[in-house]
């Protein structure tokens, strides 16, 4: 079983939890977790009452389903000096990933933002998922210490809702979710 640090106290990354956010045309940024986020996952689906003369119930026609929608909240520690420059570039990575990028081949200044990439062992599914960042919140404690040149608590959480996203051809079904969870 792999330990959680390494001797003199410094954190192991997750061997299998991470966030890849694009960045240009063929580079990704990698936020590898040290710590397991606390997760949420749900999605809903809608029905129509129809109703049917003589019936006593309405009968129940599907509608459509709603966006799978993943809450993350990510927990960045300083157990480590070169942590602090480590924990403000992987703030900075997810802060990124909720802007329009600009298309560096034809000058288009309004690309949507990128799709990023997330895995977590296989809570989310046994592949990675294709996701958009929809929302960040981080809020930097004062009951904890701080570096002096930055001002990065050495403990700090990022809140962020992901929506999942396909491609047409890749649209999950009942069975797909059951076996691959993607």
């Amino acid at each position: 079983m792999p330990k959680a640090t390494v001797p003199g106290g410094p954190l192991v990354a997750l061997q299998d939890c991470w966030i890849k956010i694009p960045v240009g045309n063929s580079m990704e940024y990698t936020v590898d977790l040290y710590s397991l986020p606390d997760i949420s996952d749900s999605k809903s689906a809608s029905y129509n009452d129809e109703p049917i003369i003589g019936r006593a119930f309405p009968l129940k026609t599907y509608s459509h389903s709603d966006n799978r929608t993943i809450s993350m909240q990510l927990h960045f520690f300083v157990t480590h000096p070169d942590d602090v420059t480590k924990n403000l570039d992987h703030l900075r990575a997810l802060e990124s990933a909720v802007y329009p990028r600009v298309d560096d081949i034809s000058g288009a200044p309004f690309v949507p933002p990128p799709v990023c990439r997330i895995k977590c062992g296989e809570l989310l599914a046994r592949e990675h998922l294709c996701v958009v960042l929809k929302q960040y919140s981080v809020k930097f404690p004062i009951d904890v210490a701080w570096d002096e040149n930055t001002y990065i608590p050495w403990k700090f959480d990022v809140d962020t809702t992901w929506e999942v996203v396909y491609k047409s051809p890749d649209l999950p079904g009942q069975r797909r979710i059951l076996f691959t969870g993607k």
